[in-house]
């Protein structure tokens, strides 16, 4: 079966110093997956890698079987690739609905003529609340978005990707400085999203990838440990040492 995002030998080095090595990773369609690693491991290199904003050294990228290596980001966006960012990247004083509607509008390929705020097209604005309906943030559409928690903030940039329509959605570290009710909260609106999306979790709250995640991957030093499901990789001894920490008992 053709894997939703797929990598082979990927490597990048920045003269001497190498920062992925060799690494060969499946994503399968529908799939929960987490991505974690210590500070350093090359996790942010490897998301740039598959979403196009740094070209790897050698190796490939395939995304739903085709070789995508060479293509643009936005190229890469409209063949199914959505990815939130570690620092979000909002309209702080626009209110959210308009954000959500942006991305929306973006994917229609009719952002670049809207004369009055995307939010008042009605199609556009529809779209939109139903994405903020998903995410349990219908309550906050007129509010800026300055306005509003860190972690619902988060949700916001969520419901941004997801109105590009993307097949594989990529998220950097989605809970990163959110307080621990505000990542309950994205847990929860990560599980309603639909089933059949590809998802790529790179995450350091454990709590959120071991109940989120079906298959993690373990990323030191830009070569890839070792992968499995939650219970293979909070058992594995290595994975403890390098990242996790040594198991009491």
């Amino acid at each position: 079966m053709t894997a939703a995002l797929e990598t082979q030998r990927l490597c990048k080095s920045f003269g001497a110093l190498t920062v992925a090595e060799q690494i060969n990773f499946r994503l399968e369609a529908g799939a929960r997956h987490a991505l974690i690693g210590p500070n350093g491991a090359g996790k942010t290199t490897f998301v740039n890698m598959l979403t196009g904003a740094l070209a790897p050294t050698s190796g490939n990228v395939l995304l739903g079987g085709e070789d995508v290596t060479r293509l643009r980001q936005s190229v890469r966006v409209k063949r199914g690739l959505g990815r939130t960012f570690q620092i979000n990247r909002l309209f702080g004083n626009m209110s959210v609905l308009d954000n959500v509607a942006l991305g929306v509008a973006e994917r229609l390929g009719i952002s670049g003529k809207l004369w009055r705020p995307a939010g008042t097209y009605r199609a556009v604005r529809d779209e939109a609340m139903e994405l903020l309906s998903i995410l349990g943030i219908t309550d906050q559409g007129g509010r800026r978005v300055l306005d509003l928690p860190y972690g619902q903030q988060r949700l916001v940039e969520i419901a941004i990707a997801l109105g590009l329509k993307p097949k594989v959605l990529l998220l950097d570290e989605p809970a990163a400085g959110v307080p621990s009710m505000e990542s309950e909260r994205i847990l929860r609106a990560l599980d309603a999203l639909p089933g059949e999306m590809a998802i790529l979790i790179i995450e350091h709250d454990m709590d959120l990838v071991f109940r989120f995640a079906q298959r993690i991957t373990v990323l030191v030093q830009g070569e890839v440990l070792c992968e499995g499901t939650p219970e293979e990789i909070s058992g594995d001894v290595r994975v403890h040492r390098v990242y996790l920490g040594e198991r009491n008992g």
